[in-house]
């Protein structure tokens, strides 16, 4: 009898290595190439035994065969038209079922229900890590920054020397004052000595006292001038500035501020919302900030207030101050910048989805 080879057998192989007998009515020996487990395969007789080359050729051979009729019968289902020919299913009016219970309309209510569903009002505005509380240093008189005494980002003490002006011409006018000063005194001594004898002189020293007293006011004003050239810190704290050579020879006015010293551990955070994204923010609003530094460790704050008034950018731009208090204490160092993530109240999604679109649209339709 004819004996078949055992169908499915996943190695091809072994499926394809023995030679069996068969019926009389077909040859002797007879090959089964199977293309699925339950598609069939294709039967070869011949009288002649099989060769192990052979076997293998034709197992490549309907290896190819194979995949061709898997490719036919089950489709790439990751086409392009896969997504639409699904979609279009699931929108296809269903002959014989009410209209509330067609799959288009449980769709449209899922969709409505999500357009309806309310998520927080999120935008996103630059922002930094800022001293909550800093001493600004400013000129204290019209001069020119001689030299720095302490470096960037350098921890000072209270009274320490921080920078010194240019002394050159108060030294000379504070030598011409005091050379002035003591001309009026010695004026004064030699009038005092003529006024025993002549009554005339003596008329003279109330004239020569004041012009002792504004000598000397002016001497003292300008010696306190000149202790104000040399510019010490107020408090313990970093001093926060820029490159120490920018400032040599600089010639600065009053109340120009030139330094800040600040706390290490006194921080909070300080974003800068467009106009175009201003949102509704309430006192004790979330407030995160992701620093460029460390984008996976954020840094949680609690807004604590929002400017009236939008100021110019330096890229030209406008923008509202936000500060914001740290949740808890942070070891990352003031001046790092980042993203802020602020969040308002909570609106429906489409609101959040159409807010930037219909804002434009309104300004460019103007209704």
């Amino acid at each position: 009898m004819y004996e078949a080879i055992p169908h499915g057998v996943k190695n091809i192989t072994t499926l394809l290595t023995a030679d069996r007998p068969v019926r009389q009515s077909l040859p002797t020996y007879g090959l089964w190439l199977p293309l699925q487990k339950a598609s069939g395969g294709l039967l070869l007789v011949r009288d002649k035994a099989w060769e192990p080359h052979e076997i293998a050729l034709l197992a490549e051979w309907i290896d190819i065969w194979r995949h061709a009729w898997q490719a036919k019968q089950n489709p790439h289902r990751w086409s392009w038209r896969s997504p639409t020919q699904v979609i279009r299913r699931q929108f296809t009016t269903a002959a014989g079922i009410s209209w509330w219970k067609q799959r288009r309309i449980l769709w449209l209510a899922v969709i409505v229900i999500l357009l309806l569903f309310p998520v927080h009002l999120t935008v996103l505005s630059p922002g930094e890590l800022v001293p909550t509380n800093p001493a600004v240093i400013r000129a204290p008189l019209d001069g020119v920054v001689a030299n720095f005494a302490v470096k960037p980002n350098e921890f000072v003490k209270a009274g320490q020397l921080l920078f010194t002006f240019d002394q050159a011409t108060i030294l000379s006018r504070l030598d011409v004052a005091r050379q002035a000063l003591a001309t009026a005194e010695t004026e004064y001594r030699q009038s005092a000595q003529l006024a025993v004898s002549d009554a005339k002189y003596k008329a003279q020293l109330a004239t020569l006292t004041g012009k002792i007293e504004e000598r000397r006011t002016e001497a003292d004003y300008l010696q306190a001038y000149l202790d104000r050239s040399s510019v010490t810190a107020p408090r313990d704290g970093i001093a926060l500035f820029d490159d120490p050579s920018e400032w040599g020879g600089k010639p600065v006015v009053t109340g120009e501020r030139i330094m800040r010293i600040a706390a290490s551990n006194d921080l909070e955070v300080e974003a800068w919302l467009p106009v175009g994204d201003a949102i509704p923010l309430d006192v004790n609003s979330p407030l995160t900030l992701y620093l460029n530094a460390t984008p996976l460790f954020p840094v949680s704050a609690a807004v604590r207030y929002m400017a009236h008034d939008a100021v110019e950018r330096p890229d030209g731009g406008y923008a509202y101050r936000v500060r914001a208090q740290l949740d808890e204490k942070t070891t990352h160092r003031v001046g790092l910048k980042g993203t802020a993530k602020l969040r308002g109240g909570r609106v429906p999604l489409c609101y959040w989805m159409l807010r930037r679109p219909l804002a434009a649209i309104r300004q460019f339709v103007g209704w």
